[in-house]
């Protein structure tokens, strides 16, 4: 039987007492999707916050992300989220398109002091920063940006889909399940396909 960790204030409060006031959650989503932009979000929280259910957005439910999203965004101090598309990703590649993606949550937010980040560590900021492994289960910012950055992905790979349902977006989000490599076979590449990827050769 798994037992379920739940995020905690315990590194935002650590923080504080170091004197740092605005510290934001980063996390993205669709790094290692085959179509579609990748996605980071960034959250500011009051270490008084409470989201009953809050977890790694991937161990939670569509249902329940899409409930706890728009919680995030009324009870959050700031949150914001920033989009590189699949274009982007083709020109620059998918490692420093995350980055972009984080610059760009960051940057959304004013004033930010401090990035507790989901695993990684993001070049060229300006601030100082701390990845953490598994962040998004153990740190609550850190989890609430994972809910903004998924349902945010989510909602658009689902209007996608209206665009080109031939790929059934709406049941794999972009992600390399065989209904999506069958679909790519049978009907090729569409634009919000990431062409660098060996797929499609």
């Amino acid at each position: 039987m798994s037992i379920k960790i739940s995020p905690t204030f315990e590194y935002e409060k650590a923080l504080l007492a170091n004197g740092y006031r605005a510290i934001v959650g980063v996390d993205e989503a669709g790094c290692g999707a085959l179509a579609g932009p990748v996605v980071a979000g960034a959250v500011i929280l009051t270490i008084d916050s409470e989201f009953e259910g809050l977890r790694d957005s991937k161990l939670m439910t569509e249902k329940a992300r899409e409930a706890m999203f728009p919680l995030v965004q009324e009870q959050s101090v700031a949150w914001a989220a920033g989009i590189v598309s699949a274009d982007e990703i083709f020109k620059i590649g998918i490692r420093p398109a995350t980055y972009l993606a984080m610059r760009r949550a960051i940057e959304g937010i004013e004033n930010v002091d401090y990035a507790l980040v989901d695993a990684w560590t993001i070049p060229e900021i300006q601030i100082p920063q701390q990845g953490v492994i598994k962040g998004d289960t153990k740190i609550m910012s850190i989890a609430a940006a994972s809910v903004i950055a998924k349902v945010t992905r989510d909602r658009i790979m689902r209007e996608a889909h209206e665009q080109y349902p031939q790929y059934e977006f709406t049941t794999h989000k972009g992600y390399g399940t065989k209904v999506h490599r069958d679909a790519i076979k049978e009907h090729g590449a569409c634009p919000i396909h990431r062409l660098g990827y060996k797929t499609f050769h």
